[in-house]
């Protein structure tokens, strides 16, 4: 291309032309199939009005370097940040499924040592297809579409499009469940999208159901889930499972927080956080003690409601075969 070429002197048909030839040489020299993923902090609006820019700006800074170190252990690279959220990219999409769930576990690790009220969780996003990078830049309606995945998510969850379902390998397929066309803010349409559970469901239960009345509970994607029959304290919400009967009187057997789930390596651990009585498996917990609990444990509170934990949520029968979606 001509470096003396004089834009002002050409007509509106070589304009054109010139765009087409600039586009294609674009295409030609800098698109490449990648794997994007957009990670979020679920709840940071609210956590920084609670308590500060510079609580808000720790839990930042845990966010990136956990991502920071996930994605030097599986090859990934951190091509942005804004505010809260996070882009990194992945030239193979099993590679950027498998830190996702790396950056999940480690953040579960990170969590023991912080309060209920200050847990990292993040909402998830991962999408495949063809961006443009010179190795420094990163550009493309990939980058953009990503983020609206992660948005749409649940705290705690990882979602991902069907183009990024089609090129993951089939281990990390069968973690995956179909959520069927999802309205995303900003998007011309919905998109369909899979939810992918990284945690181990024959060891961490993922929905609870109470006995007495047949009410059936997801657990949230978090690392501390705590149980009691108080709802709201000034305002806010004080237990994340909420426990009723429809006998009041037996539903003031339950305390206003009775325990708590607390995860670790990988697997739930129960802590009585009342003196009323709290029996696991058969066995007395007294306030303060922690024992493991798993599908099919069975936990009973004051004598007045059982819970039975479960190892799938509502809706997780609809798994994503890994045959049913072609290329």
């Amino acid at each position: 291309m001509n470096p003396e070429l004089d834009i002002a002197a050409l007509s509106m048909t070589d304009i054109l032309r010139l765009q087409d030839r600039l586009s294609q040489e674009l295409v030609r020299r800098f698109e490449v199939p990648a794997a994007v993923c957009f990670t979020d902090i679920a709840g940071s609006t609210s956590y920084f009005a609670r308590f500060g820019d510079g609580a808000g700006r720790q839990l930042q800074l845990l966010h990136i370097q956990q991502l920071e170190r996930v994605l030097a252990a599986h090859g990934g690279r951190l091509v942005d940040t804004a505010g809260d959220g996070a882009v990194s990219f992945f030239p193979s999409a099993t590679a950027a499924a498998v830190a996702m769930c790396a950056l999940q576990d480690a953040l579960s690790e990170q969590n023991l040592s912080r309060g209920r009220d200050h847990q990292l969780v993040l909402r998830i996003g991962i999408h495949w297809g063809r961006l443009l990078t010179d190795g420094q830049q990163f550009a493309g309606d990939l980058l953009n579409l990503c983020a609206r995945i992660a948005a749409s998510a649940d705290p705690g969850q990882i979602r991902l499009s069907h183009e990024c379902f089609r090129e993951i390998d089939s281990l990390y397929r069968l973690r995956c469940r179909l959520l069927g066309d999802v309205e995303l803010k900003g998007a011309a349409r919905p998109l369909s999208l899979l939810a992918m559970d990284w945690l181990d469901r024959e060891r961490v239960p993922a929905a609870v159901l109470v006995r007495e009345t047949g009410e059936r509970i997801d657990l949230p994607l978090q690392d501390i889930v705590s149980f009691g029959r108080m709802d709201i304290i000034e305002g806010m919400s004080a237990n994340d499972v909420v426990l009723s009967l429809p006998d009041g009187l037996a539903t003031r057997q339950i305390s206003r927080w009775h325990f708590e789930l607390r995860r670790s390596a990988g697997a739930y651990r129960l802590r009585s956080v009342t003196n009323h009585p709290t029996v696991v498996d058969g066995t007395m917990v007294a306030r303060g003690e922690e024992v493991p609990v798993r599908p099919g444990s069975v936990v009973a509170l004051s004598g007045v409601i059982t819970l039975e934990f479960l190892g799938t949520a509502q809706g997780e029968g609809t798994r994503a075969d890994v045959t049913m979606i072609r290329g």
